[in-house]
Formats: C-alpha cells, structure tokens, sequence
C-alpha cells in the first residue's frame, strides 16, 4: 500500500483500508474511541490487483486508487472516494491508463489538492512519470506526460499546507521532485538530490507553510529527510526495512514530526523530535508485540488529537491498534486487537 492507510474521516471517526485478495476493505470505529465494525468491501464488486494508494483531502474525503485487470496482458486504473468512514464509498471509476492501454506500470500514488481534486502519478512504460487529475466541477483532465526518466515504482505524493501538490521519486542516482507552481496546474520537474536512496522507503509529509519534507533511508541504512533547497540530513539509523510512517502531531506543547517502523526485532518503533530540526536528535523507542516480516504501520490522530498507531501483520486479518496516553512523553496504552 501506498499511503497512509490508517485514516481520521470527517466525522472524527477513525477508518483502516485493507487489502484482501481482490478486494479492498474498510474498517471504521462506530463512534469516536468506539468498537470498530467487521470489514466492508469498498467500491462495489471489482475486482482489482493487490495494489492501493490512499490519499486524503483538507475536507477529510479519502480517495483510493488501485490496478484492475482489463483484458490478458492489460490493466487499467480505477478511483474512488469514501467520503465518510461509515458510509459506502462510491463505486470504482476507470481513469485510464497512462500509456493508453497496456499491464500494470508501477504502483500509483494519490495526493489532494486545496480545492479537493484527486492528483493520481504513476510510472509509465517510458520510464517517466505521468499523471491525471480531477477537474473541479467533475470528470478528469486527460492523462500528462510529466517527464522523467529511469523513475523507479516507489512515488511519493504529498500536498502542502499552500495546498499545492509535489510528488517525490527514486531513480537511479537519487531523487526527483516535481511540485505544481499554482493551484491546478500540472507539476514540473524541479531539483534533483544526488543520494542513494533504497526502493521502497520514501514517505513525504507536509512540515511547514513553504516546505514538505521527504523521508527516505540512504545507502548507509540512515533514515534521511529532505527539503527541497537545503541538503538532506540523516535523522537516525534504520530500525528495519520499508518506508517510516510519518505524522506531525503535538507533543507537550511542540510541533513533533513522530516517526514509525516494523524494526528488525519484529517490534514496532517510534521516534519524535521538533518538526524540522533535525539536528535536536531523535531516538527509537520500542513498543507492542513482534511481528512478522512484512507487518506495516500506519500513524494518524483521533477526534481528541491523540496519536493513534494501527499495525497488520500480512495475511491477518488481526488489526492492532495503539493510542497515546493522556500524560507527558510519547507514552503508548497497551496494543489491541479491534
């Protein structure tokens, strides 16, 4: 999955989006802090690859984006939108593929911009990355060549707090960012870092009015940030492989960027220190049971502002949930299945 995949809705009630063979799943609470329903297939009957990118807007709509199977040897690309945790989502709607017509090109990533339309990047045969976007008032734009080269599966689409949309992507010799100069136009390549960034472990997160932050894990096994601007800076060693969670949240009265991965001991690990200073430190703080190679984290805040953690080991259909206590620290209540 792309994305983070443990969700606030706007209604306060948290919600989970799963994958389950050919379908996509959702779980949300009954109420705030609440018990949680059984899971609900989201958007119908289609029938889809084992692949999703999530992606929320300012209005609290989650917008999903998944492969389906077309005819042998092709696929194409479906939307839809869960506008609130309890309520059904809207069913799958094909937005094309962005070669035309061919397999599965990479994994998607999905970003919203200030006026709620859906920002849909994937990788394209040519090795470029391409795009297609919702227009305002309804339907899609056509699909955008946005340029690149020797761009590899793992995107990153993040919106800022100006609203305006970028995308970060791993290449070969380091990674390339596009950003949207003004609210709907199609994003240009900018910069590119020269590093050694490891497939798989990017993760971009709004930090600032002006700035996003990437997180990635360097050759070195050091799980970097970057801001567009400035040099990337390594914040901590890797505790295990894949991408960091990310959120900011508040943390004693400062703005904390809070960081989360399945280390290699199997255990969960948090990290926090003050959003963009990271030159403060941080440091892995151990939490939960071991789990299985391959469990993913996700990070998100309740109706209180309290951070919540949700883990999912592969195949299980165990959901472990995790909430911040009401005292000072990062202090974590005991994790539970719901």
């Amino acid at each position: 999955m792309n994305g983070e995949w443990l969700r606030r809705g706007r209604d306060g009630r948290l919600s989970v989006y799963l994958l389950s063979g050919t379908a996509v799943h959702c779980r949300a609470e009954r109420g705030p802090g609440g018990p949680w329903d059984p899971p609900r297939t989201i958007g119908g009957e289609q029938r889809l690859h084992p692949v999703l990118a999530v992606g929320q807007g300012a209005d609290g709509y989650t917008h999903l984006v998944s492969w389906r199977p077309t005819v042998p040897g092709e696929s194409g690309l479906m939307h839809t939108t869960h506008f609130r945790p309890r309520l059904a989502a809207l069913d799958w709607h094909s937005i094309g593929h962005p070669d035309k017509t061919g397999d599965r090109t990479g994994t998607p990533a999905v970003a919203v911009d200030a006026q709620g339309r859906a920002h849909v990047f994937v990788r394209n045969k040519g090795g470029g990355v391409s795009m297609v976007a919702q227009k305002e008032k309804g339907g899609w734009d056509p699909w955008r060549d946005l340029k690149g080269s020797d761009v590899r599966e793992d995107l990153a689409a993040v919106t800022g707090e100006s609203g305006l949309v970028e995308l970060y992507a791993a290449v070969p010799d380091g990674v390339a960012h596009w950003r949207q100069e003004e609210p709907g136009k199609q994003p240009v390549l900018q910069e590119s870092l020269e590093t050694s960034a490891r497939p798989g472990t990017l993760r971009a997160l709004a930090t600032s009015p002006s700035s996003t932050t990437l997180f990635f894990t360097d050759e070195a096994g050091d799980v970097c940030a970057w801001r567009p601007g400035t040099k990337p800076v390594a914040v901590l060693a890797s505790a295990g492989p894949g991408a960091v969670s990310a959120i900011r949240c508040e943390l004693d009265g400062y703005d904390c960027t809070l960081l989360a991965q399945r280390s290699a001991s199997g255990r969960i690990v948090f990290a926090a220190y003050p959003t963009e200073q990271e030159a403060a430190g941080a440091w892995w703080t151990e939490s939960g049971p071991g789990l299985p190679v391959g469990a993913e984290v996700s990070l998100a805040e309740d109706e209180e502002g309290r951070v919540v953690a949700a883990t999912l080991a592969p195949g299980s259909k165990e959901l472990l949930l995790t909430r911040r206590k009401d005292e000072p620290g990062l202090a974590l209540e005991a994790w539970r299945p719901v």
